[in-house]
């Protein structure tokens, strides 16, 4: 039988030993301004060292729920954003194996439109859709990245986790 992980709100506290994140839309946070002004400008929200930033799109079917390859970056970190969906997103820790950590995974909900950021060498891989419907999922890495810093680790069959939601 396969192991099952059980889908986390997000929360600061559970999420910061993997990264940050910020909700864009409608933001409780504070503004340059005041919040009922024409204008209002929310102000560095998540922080992201990347040079020469490339935007992309990852689009997600819905699918079965299964991790079954992880990824992580060596020396970049990864800024994402469920644009037109929900998301279900997996991190484990950043380690020196080059195996998954599998039994070190959490899984959180990522409301649409939740920018987040995960470390380097935190282990993540794509999306997952919330519900019966795509996620659009924008991706700003360092031109190429996913090419030169990106290192895929499939798991082993036998260590496949079913994500609970």
């Amino acid at each position: 039988m396969m192991k099952t992980v059980k889908v986390r709100q997000l929360s600061i506290e559970k999420f910061h030993r993997y990264g940050s994140y910020a909700q864009m839309i409608d933001p409780g946070t504070d503004a340059t301004g005041p919040k009922d002004a024409p204008i209002v400008f929310f102000r560095d929200m998540v922080q992201a060292d990347i040079s020469k930033a490339s935007f992309s799109v990852c689009r997600m079917e819905p699918r079965e729920r299964i991790i079954d390859i992880g990824e992580f970056h060596n020396h970049t970190c990864e800024v994402a954003m469920p644009v037109d969906n929900d998301a279900l997103v997996w991190v484990a820790p950043a380690g020196c194996e080059r195996e998954v950590p599998v039994d070190q995974i959490e899984v959180f909900f990522v409301p649409k439109g939740t920018l987040f950021k995960v470390h380097p060498g935190v282990w993540h891989h794509a999306a997952f859709s919330a519900n019966d419907k795509p996620v659009n999922v924008l991706i700003v890495l360092p031109e190429r990245a996913y090419i030169n810093d990106c290192h895929g680790v499939p798991v082993p069959k036998a260590e496949w986790l079913r994500i609970e939601y």
